[in-house]
Parts: structure tokens; C-alpha cells; sequence
């Protein structure tokens, strides 16, 4: 028995996968649009007008490298993998989680800091943290973070509402504001990820990244 529990066990250790590099990971991530807050209409949160903000770390990538975001998913230890939508063939790992995000993903990339999404990430990180000490239900903490979360991502030029509209919160801007995905406004993508992954890196040429 202990002869075939020892093959057992010899097999798993052949089968799992290792663990990422970390500096693998913030290339990966520098690479990506992947810290985004948006903007979402709630008429239940009065505080704030009924608008919501709703940070989330995340990364696209064509079905066929779902291998690619289940390691990453795994490394984190934290959010979600699923569909872009009903008939997508993107998936997209996500973390919108305030305390995952403020214990799980803010301290990692503060310790392995970012290069390209630097300025993104540390607007991010201080959105989420106001959020987590809940000074965004206060008129004036609202109003920060979301002039924080529109000089993100290329001063929000990929927002279909403006920061105006936004700030002035009326039910007249409310009705005339473009809506997108049911009400939210968020920074969307650049590229085209219906296309298989950009930045899978070695996975495109038939070999693992390098790993730990």
C-alpha cells in the first residue's frame, strides 16, 4: 500500500502546476488593462446621488488560454473566473472584492511595483482604501474618489459619461446620460480581445513562461 500511495502522490507532483514567478506576474499585468473603477447609476445609495463606484482588478484572454488565468487566479488565491458575456469566447479573471483587493492585491503590487500601469495602480489603490475607511459616502470623499477614478486609464477617455455628468448627479443627467452595460460606466478595453490572448507571452509559441 505505502509503495502505491508513494506513485500516488509522485503523479500529483508531475501533474500540478508550479507556482508563478511573481515578476512574471507584473509583466503580465503591466501589459494588460487591469485596474479599472467604474461608475455605476444606484438609486438605492443617497448618499452619493445613486451613483456607485465599483473597483475591480482584472484580465481578459481568449478561452483557449484559460490556463493562463487559472494560474494567475491560483497565484492570487483570490476572484473569479468567468465568461465576458453570454456568448463571449473572452474570459476574464476578476477581483472586485474591497477587502480582497486591499489585502490581497494592493500589497503585492507594492511590493513588486508596476512599471507601465504605476500611476493607474497607485490612484487605485487609493480609491479602494477610501472606500474600505468609507469616506466615498460623504459628498466630498464621492467626489474625490471619482476625480481620482477619471485620472485613470488615459484621463477616463474611453468613459461614455464625463466627469461633469457624473458630479452633478441629477435626475435630468441621469435620464440623458448615455447608458452602457445597464447603467455602468467603466473604461473598456483597447484592443480587441476577442483576438486570442496579446499578452499570453510564451503560451503564443507553444511554451510555458518562465516559472518558479
Amino acid at each position: 500500500m505505502s509503495g502505491d500511495n508513494a506513485t500516488s502522490g509522485e503523479n500529483q507532483q508531475e501533474t500540478a502546476r508550479p507556482r508563478l514567478d511573481p515578476m512574471w506576474v507584473v509583466g503580465f499585468v503591466d501589459g494588460e488593462v487591469c485596474f479599472s473603477v467604474s461608475v455605476r447609476r444606484n438609486p438605492y445609495v443617497r448618499q452619493t446621488r445613486g451613483w456607485q463606484l465599483h473597483p475591480t482588478f482584472q484580465v481578459y484572454q481568449h478561452e483557449r488560454y484559460r490556463e493562463v488565468l487559472e494560474d494567475v487566479n491560483s497565484f492570487f488565491g483570490i476572484g473569479r473566473i468567468r465568461a465576458k458575456g453570454p456568448k463571449s469566447s473572452v474570459l476574464t479573471y476578476a477581483v472586485d472584492s474591497l477587502g480582497d483587493l486591499e489585502e490581497g492585491i494592493l500589497p503585492f503590487f507594492e511590493t513588486h511595483q508596476l512599471v507601465v500601469k504605476a500611476a493607474d495602480f497607485r490612484l487605485f489603490a487609493e480609491i479602494v482604501r477610501s472606500m474600505r475607511r468609507k469616506e466615498h459616502l460623504t459628498p466630498a470623499g464621492f467626489e474625490r474618489a471619482v476625480r481620482l477614478a477619471y485620472a485613470m486609464n488615459a484621463q477616463g477617455k474611453q468613459r461614455s459619461r464625463t466627469l461633469a455628468m457624473v458630479l452633478a448627479g441629477s435626475s435630468e443627467t441621469a435620464r440623458q446620460a448615455p447608458r452602457y452595460q445597464s447603467g455602468e460606466d467603466t473604461v473598456r478595453s483597447s484592443w480587441r480581445h476577442e483576438e486570442p490572448g496579446r499578452n499570453a507571452l510564451a503560451f503564443l509559441s507553444g511554451t510555458r513562461p518562465d516559472w518558479k
